[in-house]
């Protein structure tokens, strides 16, 4: 308990914290402050201290999704948010209070897990992205877009924030008519189809997930464009043929910093002489590091958020030019915090789906993630990159113009918007599970 207590004295100074032991013993953490919350933490066992200090980067998380601590007054959204807003990463809080060694072994252990070869590769996209697809039906919008929407001025739900993402992309890459698009990382294709739906090009495809790629070609066949709309069970490394413009959203934090260097070599290797590529990635404020233990562990095995200065000095040595690069903020948050708010009110479904301990489990990923975008050091990176200069237009002016060109023609058309597609979601026995990794 000493240590427990000498941690939440460090983290926990506005608003208060009352802890309940297992014992009856009740401790208070901060000061009473308006506009902070009043929360309280209860310990339902009496071993719930050691574990916690045995285990300093997975024993909160552990302890919560085995039911052994509870959150009064809120939830674990609520709690992760007071403990985060107490240390933001402007004031160089370290909220998981762990020492240099600590940081220095847990970054040595998430390179070791980055390898990332094919097989590896595949099993870690398994882990995560085949699920099910009645987990993701709960809480994507229907385009099922599974990372950062765009929330423009005057959006105001998660359906219109995905499709001003889209939009921003499609903007970004200035297609044409016939341009030859590949899609590194499809996920469930909405991307892909929203591109040939807006601008009239052909799209590629790739995943390594199973589930996705059968949900992407039947949607794709449902809508007819299933000769303009592809997609393939293909590792990126493997794929071939030029390509007008490449995209790549949300599947860079699974390449492995170890890996960057071919990543961006194949990519220039794919994109013809005056390509375009997106690149929309989670990126981190900080210097390069590592995985914490869990997130390694239960959601993304493999995965890594990559520090600007070293996506950039992997993308100088291939012939690679930056033509842009946008930094969204605090967008992954409000986008977090609506999968959230779904998930809640679902939970009763999800435990059906799985048990207690995931729902626990995934709401305390989902609470970490959001709050580390309010209050932490994530940001997203979206990085636009050219072989030539002239690629693109001169200025930026373009991407806000095709933008309003794409929100007319869907105001003005009776062209299927890409929210339509809640009607086209795959019954349970499509599901392949079994099939995956």
């Amino acid at each position: 308990m000493l240590l427990l207590d000498r941690v939440l004295r460090r983290i926990i100074r506005r608003g208060t914290l009352t802890l309940t032991e297992h014992s009856g013993k009740v401790r208070t953490y901060g000061t009473a402050e308006p506009g902070w919350p009043d929360l309280g933490l209860r310990l339902l066992d009496a071993g719930v201290p050691g574990y916690i200090a045995r285990h300093p980067t997975l024993g909160l998380a552990e302890t919560f999704m085995d039911g052994r601590i509870a959150i009064e007054g809120g939830d674990i959204l609520d709690f992760i948010t007071f403990a985060r807003r107490n240390n933001p990463w402007e004031r160089s809080g370290d909220f998981e209070a762990k020492g240099l060694g600590g940081r220095i072994v847990e970054r040595i252990v998430s390179r070791i897990d980055q390898i990332n070869q094919r097989t590896a590769s595949r099993r870690n996209v398994a882990h995560h992205y085949d699920l099910g697809d009645p987990l993701y039906d709960l809480f994507l919008d229907a385009s099922r877009q599974y990372s950062c929407a765009y929330w423009a001025d005057g959006v105001t739900t998660l359906e219109q924030a995905q499709i001003a993402k889209m939009d921003h992309i499609a903007a970004k890459l200035a297609l044409k008519p016939g341009m030859r698009v590949l899609d590194i990382g499809c996920g469930w294709g909405g991307l892909a189809l929203h591109l040939h739906r807006v601008a009239g090009v052909d799209v590629h495809g790739v995943t390594l997930s199973r589930e996705q790629i059968a949900y992407a070609k039947a949607w794709a066949e449902r809508e007819g464009v299933a000769d303009k709309v592809t997609f393939g069970l293909t590792d990126y490394r493997d794929v071939k043929g030029r390509f007008d413009r490449i995209v790549s959203v949300g599947m860079f934090e699974h390449v492995g910093a170890a890996n960057f260097p071919a990543f961006f070599r194949k990519c220039h290797d794919l994109l013809t002489d005056d390509g375009v590529m997106l690149l929309h990635t989670i990126g981190r404020s900080d210097p390069p590091g590592g995985t914490d233990a869990f997130t390694r562990k239960y959601i993304f095995p493999g995965g890594y958020i990559p520090a600007m200065s070293e996506t950039l000095a992997a993308i100088e040595p291939h012939k690679l030019m930056l033509g842009d690069i946008e930094i969204l903020r605090r967008h992954y948050g409000l986008t977090i915090r609506e999968w959230y708010k779904r998930c809640a009110a679902n939970r009763a479904r999800i435990e059906e789906l799985y048990d207690e301990r995931f729902y626990r489990m995934w709401m305390f990923y989902l609470a970490g993630a959001a709050t580390a975008f309010e209050y932490g050091g994530l940001v997203n990176f979206q990085f636009q990159i050219v072989r030539n200069r002239d690629a693109v237009p001169l200025t930026r002016d373009y991407i806000g113009r095709a933008e309003a060109e794409m929100r007319a023609a869907r105001g003005s058309t009776s062209a299927p918007d890409p929210c339509a597609a809640s009607a086209l979601h795959l019954p349970e026995s499509s599901l392949t599970s079994s099939e995956a990794g």
